[in-house]
């Protein structure tokens, strides 16, 4: 594909594939939002909202609704926007006949295989061409038009531009990569870095605390990011360090929100029960940890916030253990 894309199918009526649905439509591309479940299909085409996932967002008239995973097929683009557990499961239906370009847009390592979603999609629909879209971008403020700077990644860069051509508006900006590898683990490690800054803050222990965790939660994901064949730069970047910041301080984001449940003392049950959406991080930190430990990588983050998660050890515990961690260089 080297003309812009005329039909954009998005996998995924989450708040962030509405989000991305009413961005391409307003782009004035025609638009499919796909949703398994019909009854949700019929009741977002009648409201011409998602009022469930994404409310006070008004559907642009380019935009339809479909729960048939055939009109998928027949589309010029497809943006994934599924959780990342649940990235085989959706696709399975019509992955062998995905001949088009596929922008994962997900942010998670996939816990079944340890791999990178965009090894998932080629395993799964091997004639679909993966791409990857991530970085600080709040669904609320995309669907709202408020400035908003991401990164596309993929192998071909004539293609990666046309995609960018057919979902970038003056407040959405997209930056193009060749950093495939890379723009996914940035936004997979984030989530596992925010939880640790959720729990941090749900205990009280300020904004200094905060900071140290974003700055060494950096550097780990660099050294965890370099074994998935990242480049620092991109680590570096709007998918990485920019996403990062974002996510570890700000209420919106699920995976600190999960983590300063945790924090102030709720169980993992009710934590994860008071989300509206999935928290990628949840499943993302075991991955990690076991990467981690296969390539001698030194990961304390992402072991505390492991064993936090698995019941293990508590916040306090693993705060104590951060702490106690010998001096070194930085």
């Amino acid at each position: 594909m080297s003309e812009t894309p005329g039909t954009i199918g998005v996998i995924g009526a989450g708040a962030w594939g509405t989000a991305l649905a009413v961005l391409a439509a307003r782009a004035g591309r025609r638009t499919l939002l796909w949703t398994r479940d019909p009854e949700a299909a019929s009741r977002m085409a009648s409201e011409r909202c998602n009022a469930a996932r994404l409310p006070g967002v008004a559907f642009p008239p380019a935009l339809a609704i479909t729960a048939d995973g055939a009109a998928m097929v027949e589309t010029d683009l497809v943006l994934l926007a599924v959780p990342a557990q649940t990235l085989r499961s959706a696709l399975r239906p019509f992955a062998t006949a995905l001949q088009v370009p596929v922008v994962i847009c997900a942010k998670g390592l996939d816990r079944e295989s340890g791999r990178l979603l965009g090894d998932v999609l080629a395993e799964i629909a091997p004639r679909a061409r993966p791409y990857a879209l991530s970085g600080p971008s709040f669904a609320a403020d995309v669907a709202r038009g408020l400035p908003t700077a991401v990164t596309l990644a993929g192998d071909d860069r004539g293609e990666t531009a046309a995609i960018a051509a057919a979902l970038a508006q003056p407040a959405f900006r997209i930056y193009a990569s060749d950093d495939l590898r890379g723009v996914q683990i940035g936004g997979a490690l984030k989530n596992v870095m925010a939880i640790a800054c959720g729990i941090s803050d749900g205990r009280g222990l300020g904004e200094s605390a905060r900071a140290a965790l974003i700055t060494r939660g950096f550097a780990e994901m660099i050294r965890l990011g370099q074994a998935f064949g990242a480049e620092a730069a991109t680590l570096a970047g709007l998918s990485g360090l920019g996403d990062l910041i974002l996510t570890c301080a700000s209420r919106q984001s699920r995976n600190y929100g999960l983590g300063h449940a945790l924090g102030a003392g709720q169980p993992l049950d009710a934590a994860i029960a008071g989300q509206s959406g999935v928290s990628e991080g949840l499943y993302t930190a075991s991955v990690a940890v076991a990467l981690a430990r296969r390539h001698g990588i030194d990961a304390p983050l992402c072991q505390a916030v492991d064993a936090v998660l698995s019941g293990a050890s508590s916040p306090d515990e693993e705060i104590a253990r951060l702490l106690s961690r010998p001096l070194r260089s930085e």
